[in-house]
């Protein structure tokens, strides 16, 4: 079939190279004008371990895996450490495998086969799907026809909003924002190659991680839902800025100054997308566009590497039943989303503590379990 792929994520990317590879036609549309490489270090975990070996990156993807030998550090105010985050509140098992988020997105895309198509700075932008197939008009002015598309393009999905409705009818709010931006190139040389050190303020996060030659400036906050255009760089900065401007403890100063001097600045809230069906006629959705379970879950990787890889394996086993195979994805796929987005809530507890009475009782507890 030939199949169109809204998103160049690791959603996108893995679909494109498992689709292709299982004689599909696919071209995947991707709004923006490169991959997304900037970010924290990702995770695969659990059964998508096993997908990576079928996909045969496996031995990739663990040469350039990190290794984090211990947890997090909670400071206080001056940088001294008061409790430890044990590797065990943040891995499933041993085999998880954590890698910096610019080398996974470079393994798949030189992965994809030659007979994908990757077409930066274009969206979609009309759908239309008459039972045979779906017509699709672009930003770019390009029309086509597929006979499936695939929107794998993120929390705020364009696909699914085109066919399932506005995005305010599936997300919820989880009383979060987060905000990552490249940290002073100094602080790397400070610590060992590997590190997350965490000061917490009642509701507030902020964060200096270091991996390899890199550092990262990490802000999480809680706060009831905040009207703002989800493209606009400039207003996310000055949110940003208001709930850290005054804040002087610890790092937080130069860390907000990082922040605020990245041009590629990640700035969202932290949202789950519910829907009650992940699929519509010739479309259907995948990774984050389907069921994101927030970066406070740290799943959202291996989900996609396994929706990718489970709707793969179905059409190909319902051979052109398109709405079979969209069925079963989502009857294999949904305990993964299920589990992931459950554990959304203890993310937060742990690591963005409402009040002082709360960041105590973490730290107590983190203490008695070293």
């Amino acid at each position: 079939m030939r199949i169109l792929v809204s998103g160049a994520g690791v959603a996108g990317l893995s679909a494109g190279i498992d689709l292709t590879r299982a004689g599909h036609t696919v071209e995947i549309v991707e709004r923006a004008g490169h991959l997304r490489t900037n970010g924290s270090p990702i995770d695969v975990r659990g059964d998508s371990v096993g997908v990576i070996e079928r996909m045969g990156l496996l031995d990739e993807v663990l040469q350039h895996s990190i290794t984090m030998t211990e947890g997090a550090k909670f400071v206080d105010e001056n940088g001294a450490v008061v409790a430890p985050q044990p590797m065990s509140e943040t891995n499933d098992s041993d085999a998880d495998i954590e890698i910096p988020r610019e080398d996974l997105m470079r393994i798949l895309r030189e992965a994809l086969p030659e007979g994908a198509q990757l077409r930066f700075e274009d969206s979609v932008r009309t759908l239309s799907d008459d039972g045979g197939q779906v017509s699709v008009g672009f930003d770019s002015g390009r029309e086509d026809r597929y006979d499936l598309v695939v929107g794998a393009d993120g929390a705020h999905s364009n696909v699914r909003r085109l066919v399932f409705g506005p995005e305010r009818e599936f997300s919820r709010h989880l009383g979060l924002y987060v905000a990552i931006g490249a940290a002073p190139a100094e602080a790397v040389s400070e610590g060992v190659p590997h590190s997350v050190h965490i000061l917490n303020l009642p509701g507030r996060m902020a964060c200096l991680g270091r991996y390899r030659d890199k550092a990262l400036a990490i802000f999480t906050f809680r706060s009831e839902k905040i009207e703002y255009d989800h493209h606009d760089l400039a207003a996310q900065k000055r949110i940003l800025a208001d709930f850290y401007g005054k804040d002087r403890q610890w790092r937080i100063p130069e860390l907000l100054a990082a922040a605020q001097a990245d041009p590629e600045l990640y700035f969202d809230a932290i949202a789950q997308i519910h829907l009650p069906t992940w699929h519509q006629g010739r479309v259907v959705l995948l990774g984050d566009a389907a069921h994101c379970a927030t970066p406070m879950a740290g799943r959202g990787t291996s989900l996609a590497l396994t929706g990718a890889w489970l709707l793969t394996e179905e059409l190909a086993r319902h051979d052109g039943d398109h709405a079979a195979a969209f069925t079963e994805y989502e009857r294999r796929q949904r305990p993964y989303s299920d589990k992931a987005q459950a554990s959304a809530n203890s993310g937060a507890a742990l690591l963005v503590p409402a009040t002082w009475e709360d960041i105590e009782r973490r730290n107590a507890r983190l203490l008695l379990a070293q």
